[in-house]
C-alpha cells in the first residue's frame, strides 16, 4: 500500500492524522545494501538468511497492523461522528484521563508530599517568626523608653479629653449641641 506523496491524506481532522505512511517507514530492504554489509561476526550463511527471513516477515506484519488500525481508526471516527461525539468532547475526555494519570504517578505524589513538608516547615518557621516579634514587641513595650513615650501621650490625651469635660471653648462638643460655631481649621 504505497502512497505518492501527492496522494497522502492531509486533514488535520482526519483519524490517520499522526500515522506515517507506509512509504516512510515500510522501506524495503535493498539486496545490494545487504551484500555489502559484512555478516554478524558469528553467524553463519544460514543463519543470516533464516534472520532476514523473519526480518521481512515481522516488517509485513507491521505493515498489516497499520492497515487494520488505520481502518479501525476510521471506523471509530466515523462512529463518534454519528453518535455527536464531539472532538472538543473527546479531548476534555483525554486531558481528563491524563490528568487522572499525572495524580496517580508517583513523580506526583512524591512532590505533592515535598510541597505539604516545605509548606508544614514555612508554617512552621513563621509562626516561631511570629513569636519572635510578639516577644521582642512585648520586651520593647517594657522598656524606659516606651514607659516615657506612653506616660507623654497619656498626658497629652488626657490634657484634650479633660479639655472638652472642662467646656473648654477650643473643642467643640461632641454632641454638636449649643450655638456655639465650629473652629476653623486645624492648626496642623
Amino acid at each position: 500500500m504505497n502512497m505518492d506523496s501527492a496522494g497522502q491524506d492531509i486533514n488535520l481532522n482526519s483519524p490517520n492524522k499522526g500515522l506515517l505512511s507506509d512509504f516512510m517507514t515500510d522501506v524495503p530492504v535493498d539486496p545490494g545494501v545487504t551484500a555489502r554489509t559484512p555478516a554478524v561476526e558469528g553467524l553463519t550463511e544460514a543463519e543470516e538468511e533464516e534472520l532476514r527471513a523473519e526480518l521481512a516477515k515481522v516488517e509485513e506484519e507491521i505493515v498489516t497492523l497499520r492497515q487494520v488500525l488505520a481502518a479501525k481508526e476510521r471506523h471509530c471516527g466515523e462512529l463518534k461522528r454519528r453518535l455527536g461525539l464531539s472532538t472538543l468532547g473527546g479531548l476534555k475526555q483525554n486531558l481528563s484521563r491524563s490528568w487522572h494519570d499525572v495524580q496517580v504517578s508517583n513523580a506526583y505524589k512524591k512532590t505533592q508530599e515535598t510541597l505539604s513538608q516545605a509548606g508544614q516547615k514555612t508554617s512552621a518557621a513563621l509562626s516561631t517568626m511570629g513569636s519572635a516579634i510578639s516577644r521582642k514587641l512585648g520586651d520593647m513595650r517594657n522598656s524606659a523608653t516606651f514607659k516615657s513615650f506612653e506616660d507623654r501621650v497619656g498626658t497629652i490625651k488626657s490634657k484634650v479629653v479633660g479639655g472638652r469635660e472642662n467646656g473648654n471653648a477650643s473643642f467643640p462638643s461632641p454632641t454638636g449641641g449649643g450655638d456655639q460655631p465650629l473652629p476653623g481649621p486645624a492648626p496642623f
